[in-house]
């Protein structure tokens, strides 16, 4: 009989061989579910040991039931579907895998900044369709000068302003927890939110979604920025007033989005963001490459490891950092 018994509530990845190595190693028995709801994760998980999971809903129910559970590792950096006082307050650590995109989630960042930059996406199109003629994406101001605004200053929005910094580009950032030394090392001016607004000429978003930043981003945000600026999401979808953004488009508040992120994981095909020459459109898919896919099924286990083992927890989320004794 296994020691310990660790649950994976859903999962999107081709095979779970790396986290079964990993969990071998101290002596953890894996089962692997697609759970989408509260009663499918009780039912799976009510005596595990630890909780791995990706989208299923970790609710204050699904917590309380979970007699013997240590540690909840999300398989993101985002914890949103996880109850996190709910958690704290029945001695559950919540972990999440903060740094295994970090490269590519700043590149897809920069690369949807160039694209709405130079229009290459609607040029390549209209190309295609034997339109030759530059005139086609009239007009286009050069960026060396212009304002990039970061919205958030954590790991990957320092990452983006350190790799854009050959570009000639003004970089301002605004955050309520800004870190000052950090900014002043990668030559970013901290800046207020209401200037974040008026001075970008593009804003990218790199907030976690949370009951505070949830539909904070708005008709009223997209009024104040720039007409000819654009708006980069790579962070989470439902940070967004989904169809104020669309407004804001469609009006001209703003030129035009590189949106990697939507509130709900499956974009429909009649979706209004898809027939929108101003907009670049992604699957979710920033933070993959096969090398980062490989980091968080590994950082993932090995987490789950250190919560088993009762060793410090290298990335929890809700202010515990060893895991407690259960009998």
């Amino acid at each position: 009989m296994n020691r310990w018994k660790v649950v994976i509530s859903d999962y999107y990845y081709k095979n779970l061989d790396q986290e079964k190595a990993i969990l071998a190693s101290v002596d953890a028995e894996l089962l692997s579910y697609h759970c989408k709801t509260e009663d499918e994760v009780i039912q799976a998980a009510a005596d595990c040991d630890a909780l791995i999971c990706q989208f299923a809903p970790i609710t204050r129910r699904v917590i309380e039931s979970l007699r013997r559970c240590k540690v909840i590792v999300r398989y993101a950096i985002g914890v949103d579907n996880i109850d996190l006082k709910a958690a704290e307050e029945c001695g559950i650590i919540v972990c999440n895998v903060p740094d295994y995109s970090i490269d590519e989630v700043s590149n897809h960042v920069i690369a949807l900044l160039l694209d709405c930059c130079k229009k290459l996406t609607y040029m390549a199109g209209q190309t295609k369709l034997g339109n030759t003629s530059y005139t086609m994406i009239e007009p286009l101001s050069r960026m060396e000068g212009r304002t990039l605004g970061l919205m958030g200053f954590g790991r990957i929005a320092r990452v983006v302003a350190r790799k854009m910094s050959g570009f000639g580009l003004n970089i301002i950032a605004y955050d309520p927890m800004m870190d000052t030394a950090a900014a002043q090392q990668l030559n970013v001016s901290p800046v207020s939110f209401q200037e974040l607004l008026a001075q970008s000429d593009v804003i990218s978003l790199h907030l976690h979604l949370n009951k505070s930043t949830e539909g904070m981003i708005g008709a009223d945000f997209f009024r104040k920025m720039k007409k000819d600026a654009f708006f980069i999401n790579t962070a989470r979808g439902a940070i967004v007033k989904e169809d104020e953004l669309i407004a804001a488009l469609r009006d001209g508040e703003i030129a035009g989005a590189g949106i990697d992120v939507l509130c709900s994981e499956t974009v429909p095909a009649d979706h209004p963001l898809i027939g929108m020459d101003n907009v670049i459109l992604t699957p979710h898919a920033a933070w993959y490459s096969e090398e980062a896919s490989l980091a968080l099924l590994t950082k993932g286990a090995e987490e789950v490891v250190r919560g088993l083992n009762g060793e410090k927890l290298l990335h929890p989320f809700n202010g515990i950092y060893y895991a407690r004794e259960v009998e």
